[in-house]
């Protein structure tokens, strides 16, 4: 097996050396880098879009990818596609998924669910920023023990959830 360091006193492909007599391209692989390569597909085969959506971590299961899929959620280049879709390096992805859209670009095809810091690495990530948070106090929320809210407690509680006017009279 090769250990990825070039013998003693042999000049690399580009005739570059380091210090200690390695070429310069020697450096181990990070192990981020080893598991992607570990989760990829053999030369040659495809990865569906569903298992690649699943595995890069942009849905919980890979049955929710399917789902998502089917219901028209998943666009591949423009184009809705089905679950079995082949998946390729370039592809841009869009993914409708709980209130807003993620857009990423397939930089590398895995098919086996991996660690978050693995999956970030095999797409690049172009969604739009989600909208901010409104920060607001909870309107509603009751003390226990106080019982059931009255009617003017549920008008009072409508009003400062903006569900109804102040002038309104229902």
């Amino acid at each position: 097996m090769a250990s990825g360091r070039a013998p003693e006193g042999a000049d690399t492909a580009d005739g570059v050396r380091s210090e200690d007599g390695t070429g310069a391209d020697a450096a181990p692989a990070s192990p981020a880098v080893a598991a992607a390569d570990a989760a990829g597909p053999a030369s040659g085969e495809t990865v569906r879009i569903d298992s690649w959506i699943w595995s890069v971590r942009l849905v919980k299961t890979r049955s929710m990818g399917a789902t998502a899929c089917r219901g028209g959620h998943v666009r591949v280049n423009g184009e809705r596609v089905k679950p079995a879709y082949a998946v390729r390096v370039g592809d841009e992805v869009r993914l409708r998924h709980e209130g807003h859209e993620r857009v990423v670009v397939v930089k590398r095809l895995i098919r086996k669910r991996v660690g978050a810091p693995v999956a970030i690495q095999c797409y690049v990530d172009n969604s739009p920023p989600p909208p901010p948070r409104e920060a607001v106090a909870p309107a509603g929320i009751r003390d226990r023990g106080t019982g059931r809210p009255t009617k003017r407690d549920r008008r009072e509680m409508e009003r400062l959830r903006g569900l109804t006017g102040p002038d309104d009279a229902s």
